[in-house]
Formats: structure tokens, sequence, C-alpha cells
């Protein structure tokens, strides 16, 4: 998969950044390639539900810019992304020393990106997938004087 933006991995960056949420949730890319999407986030006592597991909200939040940003890498420099639908199947309890989210892109259309996404937790070395998504996101294109 090509980006078709020449600094696609600053402007990524940089749109993370304006993310508070994913600041809140301490979630920080370790990969950040054309098409595919690494988060990562440690545990948090502050982000569990009421049996102990990262509520599955926040799981569901970190895939999908996970799987938003995978197709932000490849679109071109006039455009932001915004995502249509997903729907996410949870396979384990997301329970952790901290936990990886993984977006890729499907099939990459002017529009349209399909993608996939995987969130596994890591206990003690262990890794367990407990979440997969699938979303499509769209290519929004901003016309002039339209502020976003």
């Amino acid at each position: 998969m090509e980006p078709r933006n020449p600094n696609w991995k600053a402007r990524c960056a940089e749109s993370f950044d304006d993310q508070g949420v994913m600041a809140t949730f301490g979630v920080t890319p370790t990969s950040l390639n054309p098409g595919r999407v690494t988060l990562e986030f440690p545990f948090s006592a502050d982000l569990i539900q009421q049996h102990g597991f990262i509520h599955a909200g926040v799981i569901t939040t970190v895939l999908d810019s996970a799987c938003g940003y995978a197709a932000f890498t490849l679109m071109d420099a006039a455009a932001e992304v915004l995502t249509v639908e997903f729907k996410s199947n949870f396979l384990a309890p997301a329970q952790g020393q901290h936990f990886r989210c993984e977006g890729e892109v499907i099939k990459s259309g002017r529009t349209l990106m399909v993608t996939q996404g995987r969130a596994i937790a890591v206990n003690n070395g262990v890794e367990t997938l407990i979440s997969t998504m699938q979303a499509t996101m769209m290519v929004v294109t901003y016309k002039a004087g339209v502020t976003r």
C-alpha cells in the first residue's frame, strides 16, 4: 500500500497528538507504517469496569483509532478520516499489564477504506487476543472556507 501524501508520517503523528482521549487513556503509537498502525497502552485502574477488566468501550475506542490511523496513513494531504461504521467482537476479558491494538487497511478506496483491527492483552509475556474489529473509514475533504 502506498501513501498518497509524502508527509503522511508527520501528519499522522500531529493528528494523533490532537486526540485528548488517547492521552487520557495513556495510548501511544508504537508502529506507524503505510496501511498499518499499532497503538499501545498500559493497564490503568481508571479504565476498568465492575469486574476489573479494561472496559469494552476503552478497547473499542483504541481499536477504532488504530483502524482510523491505518486508513489515514494512505490518504492524500487534503483528506481527513472519519469512522463510518464498525463491528467489534470480544473474545476474552481485557485483563493484562498492557494492551496492543493493531489496525490494518484491507481495501483502500477513494472515498471509503475497509480496515480490520485486533486488540491483544499482554500479561506476564503471554499474549491473548481479546477483541477484533472490522471498520469502514471515510475519506473527508474539507472545502475552502469550511472549518473542521
